[in-house]
């Protein structure tokens, strides 16, 4: 177990520190990696901490899919007003970026596509922190709703089709 934490660590750090962590998105908040002062090197750009588009805090995410790590980077939709908005509007989103929505209390979720632009996967992440169920591909503009299959802690929003490309799936454990 220790060793799964160690390198459960370095890989978090890795992925913080990758130029490729927010997307091959170079870091624009306003003194982060510009090298100046900042013990960051010539070339060498720190993982911005506020998204550029929407002004939302930006986390390190993981989800573990049997016995493989895959790391994100995410913004959180933290109050009802961010959470409402969401992904309307935007026009892409990186490969290993997402959205993620915490729930507390913990609470049955119902997602639809109101306004947004790209397909999405919309995961679900149980009270075990495990994923409970995932609408793949949600179809841009489409209202219906989706829900979750039962209470959820958070739910997670990745480009559409992502997590069938890594193999996550319901049961794998997500952690930020």
């Amino acid at each position: 177990m220790r060793l799964k934490t160690c390198l459960l660590g370095i890989a978090l750090s890795l992925a913080a520190c990758s130029p490729g962590a927010a997307g091959g998105k170079e870091a624009s908040s306003a003194g982060v990696g510009d090298g100046v002062g900042d013990g960051v090197g010539a070339g060498v750009q720190a993982a911005p901490t506020v998204h550029p588009v929407s002004g939302l805090r930006i986390i390190p995410l993981t989800v573990w899919h049997k016995g493989k790590l895959h790391a994100f980077r995410v913004e959180v939709a933290q109050s009802s007003y961010e959470q409402g908005r969401g992904m309307m509007f935007r026009t892409a989103m990186g490969p290993d970026e997402g959205m993620l929505f915490p729930m507390k209390p913990a609470r049955a979720a119902s997602f639809w596509m109101r306004n947004t632009v790209i397909p999405l996967d919309i995961i679900f992440i149980g009270t075990d922190g495990r994923i409970s169920n995932i609408a793949a591909n949600a179809v841009p503009y489409d209202e219906t709703p989706l829900a979750s299959k039962g209470l959820v802690i958070a739910v997670l929003e990745l480009s559409g089709g992502r997590a069938a490309e890594l193999g996550i799936g319901p049961g794998d454990k997500v952690q930020w």
